[in-house]
């Protein structure tokens, strides 16, 4: 099985987006190479955005096996993250 991957779909311009980047460094020092953590910027990646279905940034989609398993939108703690995660990792 694959680890789970979390993408970060953010905005340059949007100001829950600056907050969410460093609880998500944080949650990288809890889970190191556990989890991978890609950070997709929708005004650069609309197709991509357009692909999940992004509404709201930020918007964290968390798949485990090539499936959606969580989506949250708005800022979100590295404590819930990290309890969302770790089942998933093998």
């Amino acid at each position: 099985m694959s680890k789970p991957v979390l993408l970060d779909f953010f905005a340059d311009w949007c100001g829950p987006c600056r907050r969410q980047g460093p609880i998500l460094e944080d949650l990288k020092k809890r889970l190191g190479d556990k989890v991978e953590i890609r950070k997709i910027d929708v005004d650069q990646h609309m197709d991509m955005a357009n692909t999940y279905g992004i509404r709201v940034v930020p918007t964290l989609v968390i798949e485990k096996d090539g499936k959606v398993v969580h989506t949250l939108e708005g800022v979100t703690s590295a404590e819930t993250l990290e309890s969302m995660l770790s089942p998933l990792v093998s």
